[in-house]
């Protein structure tokens, strides 16, 4: 099993297991959790672009920015592009999220039955079985073409460089 170990969470180091993705990788087929307890697959999204934006939960300040910020750019970007956010929590808990904030460009799923997303992406945090605040960009061949590993996770991704390489697919 891959580690890494130059994240932070917080002031605590923390340790990454999984596959390290890289642009020209192939991306990674992942099952997930929808809001209504249904199987989310990637393939479902076959021939679209995609931004993977990954948090550790949507009940933190600046995880509620990051899917905020990306909801609001969904608007900006053509319908062929779609936006998932990806997090531990309970498929309730992002219902409840996206209700109380108004998410409703994004889809968001959860990863916290199998951690199939996190290994195959390289974002399990093992400390606490969280998700690495991460964006992935892919296109509709299902190439990535662009990954922003966040290594302090108090800090929020480049979300504009993630908009700008998806809208470069288009």
């Amino acid at each position: 099993m891959n580690k890494r170990t130059d994240f932070k969470f917080g002031e605590e180091n923390i340790t990454l297991l999984g596959d390290e993705i890289k642009v020209g990788d192939k991306a990674p087929e992942f099952k997930a959790v929808k809001k209504d307890l249904s199987t989310f697959d990637l393939n479902e999204l076959d021939g679209k672009i995609k931004i993977i934006s990954v948090v550790p939960s949507v009940d933190t300040s600046v995880c509620e920015i990051q899917t905020t910020k990306f909801n609001q750019a969904a608007s900006d970007i053509l319908e062929d592009v779609k936006i998932i956010t990806i997090s531990n929590d309970l498929p309730f808990a992002l219902d409840r999220f996206c209700s109380a904030k108004g998410i409703d460009q994004v889809e968001t799923v959860s990863d916290y039955k199998d951690l199939d997303f996190g290994m195959k992406y390289g974002v399990v945090m093992e400390e606490f079985r969280l998700l690495n605040r991460a964006v992935f960009v892919i296109d509709r061949d299902n190439t990535v073409k662009y990954v922003e590993y966040v290594h302090q996770n108090t800090n929020l991704p480049e979300y504009e460089k993630a908009i700008e390489a998806a809208k470069e697919l288009v």
